[in-house]
């Protein structure tokens, strides 16, 4: 992977709204608790609910616009950090396996 595809990924990542959005997706957690959501380790990375309810939970506990909200999901995708996908009428979103593993095998 090329040094400038990390750089998309870590300036994804260096949003505070961004990173919490991203752990909540990572961790599948109903709420933003710190605590909770930096102690992913027996957490799947997969793990992660529908598009609606991750974003109506950053919405709510963010205290974020929908615009706004909407905006971190689009770039935590673009950067390849989440994934989401139309199933029947609402969007399955979670984080990308790969992204971590790459992220992991960069910070060895």
């Amino acid at each position: 992977m090329k040094l400038s595809n990390y750089s998309k990924i870590f300036k994804a990542l260096s949003n505070e709204q961004r990173l919490k959005i991203f752990l909540m997706i990572y961790n599948g957690e109903g709420a933003f608790d710190e605590k909770l959501m930096l102690n992913h380790r027996s957490k799947s990375c997969c793990v992660g609910g529908t598009l609606k309810k991750a974003f109506t939970r950053a919405c709510d506990c963010m205290e974020l616009s929908r615009s706004t909200v909407s905006h971190h999901f689009k770039e935590l995708q673009n950067a390849g950090l989440i994934i989401c996908q139309r199933e029947g009428q609402t969007f399955q979103c979670r984080v990308n396996p790969e992204v971590v593993d790459l992220i992991k095998g960069f910070l060895k």
